[in-house]
């Protein structure tokens, strides 16, 4: 079964799909495969369920206090691209990514997730060490009128020049606060995940285990997002930036099930 936009459980929400998300098992509540079918790097391909689609930011669903939990599984250990589960503000939808998700000006982020990066990825506006595997993170901005971000497109080509792009990173970190931990699993096996959000603070556990508890946390209203796909980013401490999308010889997919959301 493929969906394209549904109701989702008992949830009041309505949840928005992209590409191909499938109900595989009936009998266990909200259990839901995401799947990228194989593919070369010419092509972005994603698998998504979210409550961001037309929505304006400001009316985003969710607050503190926020508890999710579910299961999850990845069908490889190391995956091209992303995946991942959790709670964001959608920061750079103007025109980017999904088709339909509403044209919104870019912004600074705002995310509390469990997120998974290819070797690939590196996308750190603080951290020396690379930035990639299986993280639990947090993203805190100062919030900056996304109108803003207009004055700043003149100086884009400029971050392409290490010197430039470094002294940047260091001066965007004072804006973007971050802090992550890196998961010692192995995602292919099934693990249970939660994720609470409160006023001043963000907790992570897998298998009942806490894995991050940090007095770091987003700015509210977010909107949950379940997805995987074939990107990849990267602004690592040395200034260097890249992104673009990665082959997957084979299809890739992320199982969840038990979805819960409390508020």
């Amino acid at each position: 079964m493929s969906l394209t936009q549904s109701y989702m459980g008992d949830h009041p929400d309505n949840y928005y799909f992209h590409g191909q998300v499938n109900l595989i098992d009936s009998s266990v509540r909200n259990t839901f495969q995401f799947v990228i079918p194989a593919g070369d790097q010419k092509t972005y391909r994603l698998a998504q369920m979210d409550t961001c689609t037309h929505i304006q930011r400001k009316n985003f669903r969710f607050h503190p206090p926020v508890k999710i939990s579910l299961q999850a599984r990845v069908s490889d250990n190391i995956l091209p691209g992303t995946w991942g589960f959790g709670l964001w503000n959608d920061p750079f939808s103007a025109g980017i990514g999904i088709k339909g998700s509403g044209l919104r000006l870019p912004c600074l982020p705002q995310a509390a997730w469990f997120f998974y990066g290819s070797p690939k990825n590196d996308l750190s506006f603080s951290q020396e060490t690379e930035n990639n595997g299986l993280m639990a993170s947090v993203f805190s901005s100062r919030k900056i009128p996304p109108v803003l971000f207009l004055f700043g497109l003149p100086v884009l080509p400029l971050l392409f020049f290490r010197p430039v792009s470094r002294q940047l990173r260091r001066l965007t970190s004072c804006f973007i606060h971050e802090e992550s931990q890196k998961a010692d699993i192995t995602p292919s096996y099934w693990h249970e995940y939660e994720l609470i959000w409160l006023d001043d603070k963000v907790q992570f556990m897998i298998d009942k285990k806490m894995i991050r508890d940090t007095n770091l946390s987003p700015c509210p209203p977010l909107g949950l997002v379940i997805w995987i796909d074939n990107q990849y980013a990267s602004y690592s401490s040395n200034g260097a930036i890249r992104f673009g999308l990665e082959a997957n010889p084979q299809s890739a997919w992320l199982e969840i099930r038990n979805l819960e959301i409390t508020t």
